[in-house]
């Protein structure tokens, strides 16, 4: 009966897509719809194909499913891999775009406004959310002692999830877009992304409701707000009225300056639940795996996130400092942007403790140093984010290329290091071999990674204050000293270094993805191991 449902809705979504195709308003929505459509008929073939083959038990019934569901986390890993590279080395090609604006050749979906939203989605929705559902489902199997609930609805997930994904990328290429910062795909896509959310919500909360263990370690805590607050946030700030059923285009259903609170309320709470909240449910079940020490405190890590989802939410108006939006709640954003400095360190300070008794590991263990290292950028990013909240110096710092610093420093140095770190914490697990294909290369990717961010951080700080001290310049007269494209020519160093730092950081990811697949093949490189690097049975 299962198998007769999943071809009949199949078949529905395989005849919508064709007409979506063929009434389509735009090439955007045309390319999606064909994509639907092949997908559809795709599963359509392979539904019928493995009708009769399921395993079945002794008693002539269904074969019940035992122990943990790790081929989607296998499939998650990859697909992480994967989605870095894209993702990294379309950023650094806009970098260089900016530096060398001829490498827009001219043409509409190579130009930088098309490319820059790929990247973004590229790095934080497709590397950084595979990393989020895979170590998610990892972590709360593990923890609670129970296998992901739902069955084949992680897949379902995986897949659907990825579909998001690729329907989000091609859009941009092609032109279509609602224009909202990290929010971009168009409302037919925001749809699916919902339906697929929803599931994995349910995945999530259904493996947490039948644990077998009595407590919910704090790291499902963080998983479970990330995924419920992205999905408040996410309905709210893509609420439109489309055009047609058979286009991109749609309306949002606020205007002015409501508007734009609405998107900085969901812009600022994606970086504070999708990449802040989920990414701690990995530092707090990694770090002292790797470090093979309990967490420093416990109590303090129910501090934090108490403290931390509470005040977060409130943050967004800071970005609209100056601006239609009335005083009180810009001042309101700000006061709570402070605030938050102090849980964000408690959580700081609870992961790089968690190493006392431990902190020989530094020297030997590549893996914990890129973990401790994400920490520490977490932390140095949690200062730097509240600092530039406060009014006076978000009137130098805003519009300029210091907020892409802050952004990067904090999404490459705390995000993109711990990630990798679990990266390099799984994949040995899950491959079942004896440790990883070279703790060297490790170390290789470790200082390529950070020389890389130092590279890209620094040089945008140093053309960020540089262009807003420009921009505020005035002549005895009262009129501006430099003009825009002054600015410009300026930066133009800057740009260069930091591009380069991005060659580094993106040759760092290149190497980790040859380890890991070595590592996937069972292969050992002949180099000196420190003692404990084998990979311990879990």
């Amino acid at each position: 009966m299962g198998s007769v449902i999943k071809l009949v809705v199949l078949g529905i979504i395989a005849v919508f897509a064709a007409l979506a195709a063929n009434f389509a308003r735009d090439v955007a929505y045309q390319v999606n719809a064909l994509t639907v459509l092949a997908v559809a008929i795709g599963m359509f073939l392979y539904t019928i194909k493995t009708w009769d083959i399921r395993p079945v038990s002794a008693d002539g019934g269904p074969a019940p499913a035992t122990g943990y569901m790790d081929d989607v986390i296998r499939a998650g890993v990859i697909a992480t891999g994967l989605w870095g590279i894209v993702g990294f080395s379309a950023g650094v090609y806009i970098a260089f775009q900016l530096a060398f604006p001829e490498l827009n050749w001219g043409l509409s979906f190579t130009s930088f406004g098309r490319l820059r939203p790929l990247h973004t989605s590229a790095v934080i929705f497709a590397f950084g959310g595979n990393a989020l559902i895979c170590t998610s489902f990892y972590v709360v199997q593990r923890t609670c002692a129970a296998r992901l609930w739902g069955g084949n609805l992680a897949w379902f997930v995986f897949w659907g999830y990825n579909l998001f994904i690729v329907l989000a990328a091609t859009s941009y290429v092609l032109g279509g877009s609602q224009s909202r910062e990290y929010a971009e795909p168009a409302w037919h896509i925001d749809v699916w992304l919902t339906i697929v959310w929803l599931a994995y919500l349910a995945v999530f909360m259904g493996t947490l409701i039948k644990r077998k263990e009595p407590h919910i370690y704090v790291a499902n805590w963080f998983f479970l707000s990330f995924i419920v607050t992205v999905a408040m946030l996410h309905v709210v700030n893509n609420l439109a009225v489309p055009v047609s059923i058979w286009g991109s285009e749609s309306y949002s259903l606020f205007s002015g300056v409501q508007d734009a609170m609405t998107q900085w309320w969901y812009g600022h709470n994606a970086v504070g639940f999708f990449l802040t909240a989920g990414f701690l449910g990995m530092m707090y079940y990694f770090v002292p795996k790797q470090a093979g020490r309990p967490v420093y405190s416990y109590k303090l890590s129910i501090i934090h996130f108490w403290a931390l989802i509470f005040l977060y939410i409130w943050a967004g108006p800071h970005h609209l400092h100056y601006t239609a939006l009335p005083d009180w709640a810009q001042t309101l954003g700000m006061a709570f942007s402070i605030m938050l400095w102090m849980p964000s360190w408690g959580g700081m300070i609870n992961g790089l403790m968690t190493l006392n008794g431990a902190w020989d590991k530094l020297r030997t263990d590549p893996v914990i140093r890129m973990l401790v290292v994400s920490v520490g950028f977490y932390g140095m990013s949690t200062f730097e984010g509240p600092m530039m909240s406060i009014k006076a110096v978000n009137s130098l710092s805003h519009y300029t290329d210091w907020t892409i610093g802050h952004v990067h420093s904090g999404a490459l140095g705390w995000n993109g290091m711990i990630t990798f770190g679990a990266l390099y914490f799984l994949v040995p697990r899950l491959w079942n071999a004896k440790r990883l294909y070279s703790l060297q290369l490790v170390s290789w990717h470790f200082w390529l990674a950070t020389i890389g961010i130092v590279l890209y951080a620094a040089s945008m700080w140093v053309t960020g204050i540089m262009e807003g001290l420009m921009w505020r310049e005035y002549d005895a007269q009262g009129f501006l000293v430099n003009s825009f494209a002054d600015t410009v020519a300026a930066k133009h160093p800057m740009y260069v270094v930091r591009g380069l730092g991005g060659v580094m950081y993106l040759t760092g990811a290149a190497i980790m993805c040859f380890n890991l697949w070595q590592t996937a093949r069972g292969r050992l490189r002949d180099e000196p191991v420190p003692v404990g690097a084998t990979i311990a049975a879990e």
